[in-house]
């Protein structure tokens, strides 16, 4: 939905432009100077229709007024009648997007609005590029300030052009192919093809087909030939995720295509050089299945060249605020409902949660809280509709919390709950939080978290005098 700031004394046409533009434009009329600037200063506006005739003000202080709106860069549609159709171009000289007669044509009026709103948008896109490609805190799609983010930045930037293979290890959720898209769109390649391949996705029986294709009639139920993803990356970057789970068989298939750097289809004698890069990635200990034996040895140290570890959200929480607003944005767009932010207690409760499906989690939490939002602000309550039943979960079936009682909501109490675990844990292991950590089977990062984000209560006071004690 595209916010239309309407400046204009006459009153009548809100409802007129708000019924012919149709749903896909919300229009704010303003009538004073005083409330255009605060809608403008807020963002409530992508592109500005500036009514010219005026009654209660001077000409001239309109004009003026209205040269310094279009200085702020928003798009701007200058409407007038016919006696001031020569101001009206002056401003578009000026610096205004377009004119339209006043009454305007609905249809010339929107496909103006559209187009504005467009080149804005275009705009605010190559900015966000260029800044980008300048600050060195920021890389590609990925998002985050992070000290952990910044190493994977770092480790990104000093692979790119190279030809080294790279894995990408992490949780599920964490976006690991969203890091070797990055190394791809970053580097001397990105203009070739990407594939993504799910190994984990494709059967047994197919996946050697898949991955370098078949000449026909080379097994039972082919019609004809067909090139694998090897063949189909080209140039470009083959990214091959789970490759943990890939049988014994494939991984000796894969490990001499690795160390020849080529292959043939199924079906055929003739070998096909390997050009695209490899990048693979995984959720599993591949050193764990290495000692256990499914995974092979001599493939391990042929991935493992360069390695990038992708982080779990609970590890870096302090970049909650800023994908949680990448989301936002993008969905609210999408869904065409317009939403600014998030209330300060909806925040807090994000960032206090464990996630332990990482930033895909979140992004489908996000997507259902601007579906329940009633306004365009994300409350604490639009979250715990879906959050707070996630949460709950892991403690339905043990709590005792003995004689603590504590005042206010669930979800404050489960908090609390959490945070007097922490604190015992700590406690019983002498102080050494990495053991607490272990023996509460939850991240170092997540303990202090627990201890942190609630303000001690009388009950806890002394849990944790006795920790720091410790």
């Amino acid at each position: 939905m595209i916010k239309i700031g309407l400046y204009s004394e006459d009153r009548t046409l809100h409802p007129l432009l708000s019924s012919a533009l149709g749903q896909e434009f919300q229009v704010h009329l303003e009538s004073d100077q005083e409330g255009m600037n605060n809608l403008v200063s807020a963002g409530g506006c992508d592109v500005m229709i500036l009514d010219l005739n005026c009654n209660h003000e001077s000409l001239q202080e309109r004009i003026g007024f209205s040269r310094r709106l279009i200085a702020s860069n928003i798009p701007s549609v200058v409407m007038a009648d016919d006696g001031l159709r020569s101001t009206a171009f002056e401003l578009v000289r000026t610096g205004a997007f377009g004119y339209c007669r006043r009454p305007p044509s609905i249809r010339d009026l929107k496909t103006m609005l559209s187009r504005g709103y467009e080149n804005s948008l275009l705009k605010r896109q190559l900015q966000g590029v260029q800044q980008r490609q300048e600050d060195p805190g920021s890389c590609d799609r990925l998002i985050g300030s992070s000290p952990q983010m910044q190493q994977v930045y770092e480790l990104v930037r000093r692979v790119t052009n190279l030809n080294a293979t790279v894995l990408v290890t992490g949780e599920s959720g964490t976006g690991k192919e969203l890091i070797a898209r990055a190394v791809h769109n970053m580097g001397s390649r990105s203009k070739r093809p990407f594939v993504a391949v799910s190994c984990g996705a494709i059967p047994e029986t197919l996946i050697e087909a898949e991955l370098f294709g078949h000449e026909k009639g080379a097994f039972t139920g082919t019609v004809g030939a067909r090139e694998g993803y090897f063949e189909q990356a080209g140039d470009g970057t083959l990214f091959l995720d789970e490759i943990g789970d890939l049988s014994l068989f494939t991984q000796v298939k894969l490990l001499r295509v690795l160390q020849q750097m080529e292959f043939c289809r199924l079906g055929s004698s003739k070998l096909i050089p390997l050009r695209a890069r490899l990048i693979f990635a995984t959720h599993r200990d591949l050193a764990k299945l290495v000692a256990e034996g499914k995974f092979r040895q001599d493939l391990f140290y042929r991935i493992n060249v360069m390695r990038i570890e992708s982080p779990p959200l609970q590890d870096h929480p302090e970049d909650i605020p800023q994908i949680a607003m990448h989301f936002l944005r993008h969905y609210a767009q999408l869904f065409q409902k317009p939403m600014e932010s998030f209330e300060a207690d909806a925040m807090n409760l994000l960032q206090s949660y464990s996630w332990p499906g990482n930033v895909r989690e979140l992004e489908n939490v996000i997507q259902r809280a601007i579906i329940l939002a009633p306004g365009q602000v994300v409350r604490f309550e639009d979250l715990t509709l879906n959050l707070q039943e996630d949460e709950s979960v892991d403690g339905e079936d043990v709590v005792d919390i003995g004689d603590y009682q504590s005042a206010g909501s669930f979800e404050r109490q489960l908090r609390d709950y959490k945070v007097r675990l922490a604190v015992t844990a700590v406690r019983e292991n002498n102080g050494n939080k990495t053991l607490a950590a272990r023996s509460l089977q939850i991240s170092r990062a997540y303990l202090h978290r627990l201890i942190r984000i609630a303000e001690p209560d009388p009950l806890f006071e002394q849990d944790l005098r006795e920790t720091a004690n410790g």
